[in-house]
């Protein structure tokens, strides 16, 4: 028997803006719609490890206000209410939350350790931005590690269209 392979990407308007769709057929002829799977990214994530921070910044609301806000803007992202704060006694470092209208931005800072940790979920298509210039400039970090996962699920055609109605 033979089989036929293809692969066709699309992009569908969701309620967050557009979601990209991958139909992919693996099909043995004569054609089967048992077969049609999709692969849909739902969104982009940002995990980001900043090390070496300078520790009184990680432990100044105001400066990690000044990232937030340079993240927001620098990505036109919608914050949706008020961004969240918390400064912790001892050892001071700060927790950060913005909900987003594309989902989310967080922020944990540890002084103690010279390290902050962002995360950074949109469900919308944004370009790269450099999060390592602007850590070191303004939290003085030495090191940052990105990692970019995309979050995508997998149904079949006949779940998908249900899911619509």
């Amino acid at each position: 028997m033979f089989t036929a392979e293809a692969q066709r990407t699309q992009r569908r308007r969701g309620r967050r803006g557009y979601a990209e769709i991958v139909f992919e057929f693996v099909l043995p002829l004569p054609y089967s719609l048992a077969q049609l799977r999709t692969t849909m990214t739902l969104g982009t994530e940002w995990l980001i490890d900043a090390s070496g921070c300078d520790a009184a910044a990680l432990a100044d609301l105001d400066r990690l206000r000044a990232v937030f806000d340079r993240v927001i803007s620098d990505l036109d992202l919608h914050v949706l209410g008020q961004i969240a704060w918390h400064q912790f006694d001892h050892p001071s470092g700060v927790s950060g939350l913005a909900l987003l209208s594309e989902s989310h931005l967080t922020c944990h800072t540890y002084p103690e350790f010279r390290a902050a940790t962002f995360n950074l979920y949109c469900c919308r298509n944004r370009a790269a931005w450099d999060w390592e210039i602007t850590l070191k400039e303004m939290l003085g970090a030495t090191e940052v590690q990105v990692r970019v996962f995309a979050r995508m699920i997998r149904e079949d055609v006949h779940a998908l269209a249900g899911a619509a109605k």
